[in-house]
């Protein structure tokens, strides 16, 4: 499967991807403010592509649950000297964390290759042809609500029918207003409205979505379900990440949005070699 972003191509069939989190932000759940500074955020832009980022995905507002949103203006006075400093400097793959169309132009305008965009199942039609528009790829989540709201209600009659259906439609409405097959990729959104259980019967049936034939990312890095099951803080996750992830691998995922790029470079990479050997005994 080719996931293709402007004239950026991965073929996840031969190596899963890996999408090192970039937060221009002063309230992220974890890393909020240690790469709020220009320098800082270049800084920590080389550092996860010399450990085995394949793209860096930028954001300018915090989506962590009861958070309240940002100005256009101040999500883009964030963002843009970042992409802008790093354009300058490398050629590797930018995504930026948004769902305003308005940023999402201004990102595109500036270099950025693909729109990672939180309120995929409710994407409105205007940044679909934006995307389009710029050839760019998208990422499609699921969330129930806004990040201020999405917490409140995290029950389902059926979690994973539910959610393929949202996604089916929000890639189908992509289609319509031209983005291309192969630069859609879907993703069920790891606690955006869901509680443990939930987000666990996701990761079990994650293999379910493969037949909506778009490549699966998943994004489980540092979140809470992870210290709910350990019993820790958002900073000690790591090895709890890197398990969901090779879970998440074995069920189909091919791109893996991450704050510690190294440690599950090296574990996904073993795994994926492991699961290839696999399917030719």
């Amino acid at each position: 499967m080719i996931f293709k972003a402007r004239n950026k191509y991965f073929d996840l069939g031969k190596k899963p991807v890996l999408m090192g989190i970039l937060n221009i932000t002063p309230d992220s759940f974890s890393d909020g403010g240690r790469f709020y500074r220009l320098e800082d955020a270049i800084a920590q832009y080389g550092r996860m592509i010399r450990e085995g980022a394949d793209i860096i995905d930028i954001g300018g507002e915090s989506s962590r649950p009861g958070s309240a949103g940002l100005s256009a203006h101040d999500e883009l006075e964030r963002i843009l000297p970042v992409i802008k400093e790093i354009k300058d400097k490398y050629d590797a793959c930018i995504s930026v964390d948004t769902y305003k169309p308005e940023v999402a132009e201004s990102a595109l305008k500036a270099g950025a290759d693909i729109i990672n965009d939180i309120y995929g199942i409710n994407v409105n039609r205007d940044m679909l042809e934006i995307i389009a528009g710029y050839s760019a790829g998208v990422c499609l989540m699921h969330m129930r609500g806004t990040p201020e709201t999405m917490q409140n209600d995290t029950f389902y009659n059926d979690i994973v029918a539910e959610i393929k259906s949202g996604l089916r439609s929000s890639a189908d409405a992509a289609l319509k207003c031209g983005v291309k097959r192969e630069s859609v990729a879907i993703d069920p959104g790891i606690g955006f409205g869901k509680d443990l259980k939930g987000n666990i019967r996701i990761l079990c049936d994650l293999d379910k979505f493969s037949d909506l034939d778009f490549p699966i990312l998943i994004g489980t890095s540092r979140k809470s379900f992870i210290g709910k099951i350990l019993g820790n803080d958002s900073e000690d996750r790591l090895i709890g990440t890197v398990a969901s992830n090779i879970i998440a691998l074995s069920k189909g995922a091919r791109i893996f949005r991450v704050h510690d790029v190294k440690e599950n470079r090296s574990a996904i990479d073993v795994a994926f070699r492991i699961l290839k050997e696999q399917e030719s005994i």
